[in-house]
Formats: C-alpha cells, sequence, structure tokens
C-alpha cells in the first residue's frame, strides 16, 4: 500500500517510530524514551512528543502517568478482534473489487504470485512475509476505497510485529503458499465467493498460529523467567 508523501517532521518521526515498532525493532513493552529518540533521529523533543501521541491514539504505544510511553504489549484479545477486523475488511474487499479488474491490476496479481511461490522455494520467510502483507494491501487497495484503505493500515499495523510467527511451522509456511495461489486464482477467474471462503479459512490459521505464539511465548517466559526465542521448525 503506497504511503502518502510524509510533508512534516513530526509525520517524519512517526512514521520512523511506527516502522521501528511494526518490524519488531521495539518490542512489546519498551519504553519509548522521548529524550534517547530525539537524539538517534537528530530532532528536537517536540516531534517526538507528537509522534508518541499520535502512536497511541493509533493503539501501538501505551502512556502510562508518570512513567512514560512504552510500546503496546498485544494480548490474545488483540489478536482475536484485529484478525475478525481483518476478515470484514478483506473480504468486503474482494466483494467489492471493482469490475472487470484490469490488465495491469491482474498483472500484480500474478507477480505477487510468483514472488511468492519463489521466496517459498527458497525458504525465504522474511521475504515472503513481506509478499504476504504486500499482498493483502493490494487487495485492499483494488477497490479504490480510501476510508477502507486508511481503516486497514491502522488495524493491521496493530499486529504486524507478530506476523512472522503464523509461519513458524513449515507445514504452516507450505499451507499458507498453497491458499495464497487459491485465492488469486480465485480472484482472477471472478470466483468471489470461493475467494471469500478461501481468505476466511488462511486469516483463521494466522491467527490461530500467533495466538498459540503467544501462549507457548507466555510459558516459556514464566518458567524461565526469560525472553525464548520461537524458531522456525
Amino acid at each position: 500500500m503506497k504511503k502518502p508523501a510524509i510533508t512534516t517532521m513530526r509525520a517524519q518521526v512517526y512514521q520512523i517510530i511506527k516502522d521501528a515498532i511494526c518490524s519488531g525493532q521495539y518490542e512489546p513493552g519498551s519504553w519509548l524514551q522521548e529524550k534517547e529518540l530525539a537524539s538517534q533521529l537528530c530532532v528536537s523533543r517536540s516531534p517526538v512528543r507528537e509522534a508518541l501521541r499520535q502512536l497511541s491514539v493509533d493503539g501501538l504505544t501505551v502512556e502510562i502517568p508518570n512513567k512514560g510511553v512504552f510500546v503496546k504489549e498485544i494480548t490474545a484479545k488483540d489478536i482475536g478482534d484485529v484478525f475478525a477486523m481483518r476478515v470484514l475488511l478483506e473480504n468486503y474487499a474482494i466483494e467489492h473489487l471493482r469490475k472487470p479488474i484490469s490488465a495491469d491490476d491482474k498483472k500484480q496479481l500474478h507477480k505477487y504470485l510468483n514472488n511468492l511461490e519463489t521466496a517459498h522455494r527458497n525458504d525465504d520467510l522474511r521475504l515472503y512475509i513481506t509478499l504476504d502483507t504486500e499482498l493483502h494491501e493490494l487487495i485492499i487497495k483494488l477497490c479504490y476505497n480510501d476510508l477502507l484503505e486508511s481503516l486497514y493500515e491502522k488495524v493491521y499495523s496493530m499486529i504486524q510485529q507478530f506476523r512472522i510467527y503464523s509461519l513458524v511451522s513449515k507445514i504452516r509456511f507450505d499451507e499458507s503458499v498453497d491458499e495464497h495461489r487459491g485465492l488469486i486464482e480465485c480472484i482472477l477467474e471472478g470466483k468471489t465467493k470461493e475467494a471469500i471462503g478461501i481468505n476466511k479459512r488462511h486469516l483463521k490459521l494466522a491467527r490461530d498460529k500467533i495466538l498459540e505464539y503467544l501462549e507457548t511465548h507466555k510459558k516459556e517466559k514464566a518458567e524461565t523467567g526469560y525472553e525464548v526465542p520461537i524458531k522456525k521448525s
């Protein structure tokens, strides 16, 4: 999804911090210190303060009085809520895709399918996640509804840092590429009902894997007292 042009210092700082949160550079619970961020970004504290305030509005951070601003720790309920909204928004987009799909849009869909299959063959999970994200954003974009795009970006950014955990198992990774293939083929063939069904199942499985990760992560942290990374199996 094409990002709007950034025209102000506050907007630039906001986007930098947001990208760092969504990429996992700042993990859930991390303290975002205004002075430290200003120093790192070589700006005054004012645009950092404004950016952190906006991130709290967006649901990516929480401000605790007399303590500071922290990256929001996502709960199982948050994951469930976000994926429920993704199902609504993405399946609305699939049902309301502008028809007929243009030759350029068809070309983009074919390109993403080819690139996803290549990333899967190369076992490149990071690239696959990036392409996966961009494909779902493209489906929203092909609806040509600016409000839908805005809502989707806000919803999706809340869990973007957890996306990789939806594909930690080889079996799930294999299933995912098959689901994307079926989804794209159904969209190209105008099989709207089938595409909606595939996408709903795809998002449910992704949600369940992330919830499984959160539960495992919680148990291991409780048992060991420290963070235990989960590797792809």
